[in-house]
């Protein structure tokens, strides 16, 4: 040990030198992908909804803390999504790009600062600020969630109310199709529907009560049958039609996309 404490080392390692530093590719395809203008129009919608719902969740954070006598603090996964968010939307813009804009710029022409102007304002500032005014692309997420949310409630009853050997939760499960209805006000064919469930929620309610020492699971009369079949196909047609009345909230997103092509 002693002579080996004494050698020189065959080697000393070197100090870290920046010029020796490589890219990391490891997010970047392996084969390069070309974009057309439509294609990288439609990205940058996905980013910029991706990046807008960050921020509204940083500036609910920043409420709360206020609430809690403590001063706003950005979070660290916070500013490494944005960034992220950021950075993939400048590697977006190295597809066709005529004329070369740079980000703020295209969000401009497109019509995307518009659509989102807390990310406009969070690329000018560098921090998340909310809206006085309620931003148009706002209701898109939770308006088309309620409608999906509607949908597969919709179905989930109509097979079970066919197929399962007990009724015990079909007047929950209608319930729950009724709150769903309650929150997407002002629209004539659910309001119809929301009535039509009112008037008869009790009725099928009683049918379900089971008789006191009774093994049976509850089974719902036949007529009852019938109206639960026919009022979840009501709402799944109503749905599926996306009529006017229903894609109110949709709008601006989807006139931003109809007019790509």
């Amino acid at each position: 040990m002693a002579a080996v404490s004494l050698t020189d080392p065959l080697c000393k390692p070197c100090y870290y030198s920046p010029h020796f530093k490589v890219e990391v590719c490891a997010r970047k395809p392996l084969m390069p992908i070309h974009l057309s203008s439509e294609q990288v129009a439609l990205e940058m919608l996905c980013l910029c909804s991706q990046l807008d719902l960050l921020i509204r969740a940083q500036v609910h954070q920043f409420q709360e803390q206020l609430k809690q006598d403590t001063s706003p603090e950005e979070f660290e996964c916070f500013q490494k999504q944005g960034a992220e968010i950021i950075y993939q939307m400048n590697q977006c813009l190295e597809h066709p790009n005529e004329p070369v804009l740079q980000l703020e710029e295209y969000l401009e022409v497109v019509g995307l600062s518009t659509l989102f102007p807390r990310v406009e304002v969070y690329m000018i500032h560098g921090s998340p600020i909310d809206m006085l005014e309620r931003p148009p692309s706002d209701a898109y997420f939770p308006h088309i969630g309620r409608l999906n949310q509607l949908l597969v409630l919709s179905q989930q009853l109509d097979e079970d109310v066919k197929h399962l050997g007990s009724h015990k939760y079909i007047a929950h499960q209608l319930s729950a199709i009724h709150q769903v209805l309650n929150s997407l006000k002002d629209i004539l064919p659910f309001s119809i529907i929301k009535k039509d469930i009112e008037a008869n929620f009790k009725l099928l309610k009683m049918s379900l009560s089971k008789e006191e020492g009774s093994k049976l699971d509850p089974q719902l009369p036949a007529r009852h049958m019938s109206w639960v079949s026919e009022s979840t196909q009501n709402v799944i047609s109503t749905v599926l039609s996306l009529s006017e009345e229903l894609t109110e909230d949709l709008n601006p997103v989807m006139e931003f996309v109809s007019n790509l092509s």
